[in-house]
């Protein structure tokens, strides 16, 4: 069937890598870090279409029906239109097209343990398999599994719950989404920390909520202000979303700071929280994990999130869960069941003998947080030697959270302006052949973002090739 795009010309073309080498794309202003979404279209581009007045890329298509042509109306949700789509996979994605292009890019961009499933998890899964254990679970996760949750919340963090105030997921994404749309109304406000985790404001968005944006530096280590957060707080304020260990900057709040927070919180009746803790485990002594729940009256008013992709290197698995009050759980579990249902029956299975490993995770998770420490170590020393590079050490977490921004205003013969996070990534990627994730998606242009889980041996090389290309620079202060 034959299909004729119109409403808009121009804007709807595909560009064509015919002819061009791999980062000719990375010039071009339709093509840099596309994400691969509706062809290649580009986050750039695909951000101006969008906030231009019409409400869609293409209007319309005209296709051939029993030999007449029929407008189809092709109007996307405005929903759909104020989310912007994720600049952390669409690096990946392109990094991971150059290196099928023969380009040998490092990939330091996406947040992903390098380490297989340790070996008794994945057992557990296929030995779920072979006995048959194939079939749908109860919407909210198995009993079992909901139950040896409950035991770890108990033992590592202090929290008491009952099977029934858990809700597992497929991810840790899922439920911090569906937690969002389950307590937030048509103008609520969501009190989102930045440096962030590039989704939180966009499952705002999605909940027809308000991101309000509350910057914290890295002289204070990139930790919120409990001073700023009272003075930004209003009767519309919602949730306020917390992320500790943090990602992107490995930042680890203090229990200090949190209970700080909390007093500011209790003032708030409408005020909820939602504590992701997903990288609990990864964490370097003598910083020490607390849950926000835990705290004196915030247990009521706390949605905690955390999942098994993380610290027991269980990405592909996809599994989270969301411990809380049973109203909002309840609430949570109403919406997946509409959704998504139940998570992978094998994926459950494999989380009960992860959960069953040992206190955070026994020997295997603690082998993995002690390379990580050695990696972060290692990339610590290498950019503190860079001049103008201002550095926040991280105690938990993969992540480096780098200021370069000494580095903006200058210009490259043959590649332009470095002008901003997102450009100098692209001249980090052409000139050193390494991915990175510029900071401008997680609220903060001034850094990058570089995810050291990979081997020590690629981060070393990776370290030489980026302090090459900005050795190479003549900075604004230099000329």
């Amino acid at each position: 069937m034959a299909a004729q795009i119109s409403g808009i010309s121009s804007t709807c073309s595909v560009a064509s890598f015919k002819n061009q080498s791999p980062f000719d794309s990375l010039r071009s202003s339709t093509l840099s870090f596309s994400s691969n979404l509706n062809g290649n279209l580009s986050i750039k581009s695909l951000e101006t279409r969008t906030s231009q007045k019409s409400s869609t890329i293409c209007s319309a298509v005209l296709v051939e029906h029993n030999s007449e042509q029929m407008e189809v109306d092709t109007t996307l949700s405005p929903r759909v239109n104020s989310v912007k789509p994720s600049k952390t996979v669409a690096i990946t994605d392109q990094a991971t097209a150059l290196v099928e292009a023969g380009v040998p890019v490092i990939r330091l961009a996406a947040g992903e343990p390098d380490f297989d499933t340790p070996a008794v998890i994945a057992q557990a899964g296929i030995n779920a398999i072979r006995e048959g254990y194939t079939r749908y679970t109860p919407n909210a996760g198995t009993l079992e599994l909901r139950t040896a949750i409950c035991k770890k919340l108990k033992e590592e963090n202090g929290l008491s719950y009952t099977p029934d105030q858990i809700v597992v997921s497929n991810g840790a994404k899922q439920s911090i989404l569906q937690a969002i749309l389950a307590v937030c109304s048509p103008g609520d406000e969501v009190i989102v920390p930045a440096p962030f985790w590039v989704s939180y404001p966009e499952m705002a968005r999605l909940a027809d909520a308000t991101p309000v944006i509350l910057p914290a530096t890295i002289s204070e280590n990139f930790l919120l202000d409990p001073k700023l957060l009272e003075s930004k707080l209003t009767e519309k304020s919602r949730l306020l979303i917390l992320c500790s260990p943090s990602n992107p900057t490995g930042s680890v709040y203090p229990k200090e700071l949190l209970q700080e927070i909390a007093r500011v919180v209790a003032k708030h009746p409408r005020l909820l929280v939602i504590s992701d803790e997903i990288y609990e485990h990864i964490i370097y002594s003598p910083a020490v994990h607390t849950s926000f729940a835990s705290l004196p009256g915030m247990w009521e008013r706390t949605l905690t999130v955390n999942g098994f992709s993380k610290a027991f290197a269980m990405t592909g698995w996809r599994l989270g869960y969301i411990a809380g009050p049973k109203h909002f759980i309840a609430a949570c579990n109403k919406i997946q069941s509409q959704s998504t249902s139940g998570a992978s029956s094998i994926s459950q299975k494999a989380a009960v003998a992860a959960l069953g490993m040992g206190h955070a995770g026994g020997e295997a998770v603690s082998h993995m947080v002690k390379a990580f420490r050695e990696r972060r170590d290692f990339l610590v020393s290498a950019f503190r030697e860079l001049d103008g590079v201002k550095i926040s050490e991280p105690q938990g977490a993969f992540y480096l959270f780098l200021d370069f921004s000494h580095y903006y205003g200058t210009e490259v013969d043959g590649f332009g302006l470095i002008k901003d996070s997102e450009s100098l990534c692209r001249y980090l990627l052409e000139k050193g052949q390494v991915a990175l994730v510029p900071g401008d998606a997680f609220g903060d242009d001034s850094c990058i973002r570089i995810s050291y889980a990979a081997s020590l041996s690629d981060l070393q090389t990776a370290a030489d090739r980026i302090k090459k290309a900005i050795l190479s620079l003549n900075t604004p202060s230099n000329i």
